[in-house]
């Protein structure tokens, strides 16, 4: 395929001055210049790129941002921020819900490119299922080599830049510090196996705990979801303390002890992760690791619509907030 980098060889020009001559540029060029660029491009049957054209001159005021669920509030968190940095530039933001459904992130991904929006944004764990992930990142590329641009909040997988929680280093910091309150017999509601988020909190955890030389924790997979920790609830058996690996996990853990009658903390601790605002005021006050999500969602906006260049990793680590509802056995 000819490219504007071959006109400007043949034409003996700068790919910039190539650019402003063939992709409509409202800076001038000599007369000398443009003809001579003019008739490479004719030479090499090079024809302009109208969706790339139309993306490099910012003609949508559009940012797509695609989630798994925005009923829970990391994700609404998330969406917040962006948001917030859009509307500082004056964009509009669409949102699409995928409900953790992989082939609707896909999709979601290729009607936007259809539509032309500014940048596509995604955020949300990546899938264990290498095929999976292999179609959203061509489906990105495809995206990207019109001029498009990308930020995902998640995961290193797809080659774009990346806003990283530390997800095993902050359930290692978390399991650290509950073994320094006493407790030896812990419960892990890991979520679904094939949810890399939810996988990395797990073994994160389960491998601090290693180190410290305490026994494994009882791992109990379910949904990644209120209901999914009210179920998984009912399995911890003798542990003293549970570790939801996110925090409305932790919430359907809570109302299922409550309905049974078991006190917490005082019968068993429950921690989560993610630190979600409506969950502050919940009693017991619930302990779990802080992530700044809304800094995060302006954060990936930021790096979506910033100066191109290599791609950009940036991890955030997480803080663990100790509350009521978890106790000292020491």
């Amino acid at each position: 395929m000819v490219t504007l980098e071959d006109v400007a060889k043949l034409a003996g020009v700068s790919l910039a001055t190539a650019s402003r001559v063939l992709n409509g540029s409202t800076r001038q060029v000599g007369a000398g210049l443009r003809s001579r660029v003019e008739q490479a491009a004719d030479q090499l049957g090079y024809r302009t790129n109208f969706a790339a054209q139309t993306l490099a001159k910012g003609a949508s005021n559009v940012i797509g941002l695609v989630v798994h669920d925005l009923t829970d509030p990391y994700f609404a968190a998330l969406a917040d921020g962006v948001m917030r940095a859009a509307a500082g530039q004056g964009l509009l933001v669409m949102v699409g819900t995928t409900h953790r459904d992989p082939e609707q992130e896909i999709a979601y991904v290729a009607t936007l490119h259809a539509q032309r929006v500014r940048a596509v944004l995604l955020a949300g764990s990546r899938v264990s299922d290498a095929a999976v992930t292999k179609r959203l990142r061509d489906e990105l590329k495809r995206y990207l080599d019109t001029g498009g641009r990308v930020a995902c909040v998640g995961q290193d997988l797809l080659g774009v830049d990346t806003v990283a929680p530390a997800n095993r280093e902050g359930a290692a910091a978390l399991a650290r510090s509950l073994a320094e309150l006493g407790h030896t017999r812990f419960a892990v509601l890991a979520g679904p196996e094939h949810l890399v988020t939810a996988r990395d909190r797990a073994e994160g955890f389960a491998d601090a705990l290693a180190d410290l030389g305490l026994p494994a924790p009882k791992v109990i997979h379910g949904r990644f979801d209120r209901d999914g920790g009210h179920a998984a609830a009912r399995e911890t058996g003798e542990a003293t303390c549970v570790f939801a690996v996110n925090d409305v996990m932790a919430v359907g853990a809570l109302a299922s002890y409550r309905e049974r009658g078991i006190q917490v903390p005082g019968q068993v601790s429950v921690a989560g992760f993610d630190d979600i605002s409506t969950l502050r005021d919940h009693v017991p006050a619930l302990t779990t690791v802080r992530l700044p999500l809304a800094d995060m969602g302006s954060r990936a906006f930021e790096l979506a619509l910033g100066d191109e260049g290599d791609t950009r990793v940036e991890s955030v680590a997480g803080q663990v907030v100790l509350r009521e509802s978890v106790r000292s056995l020491v």
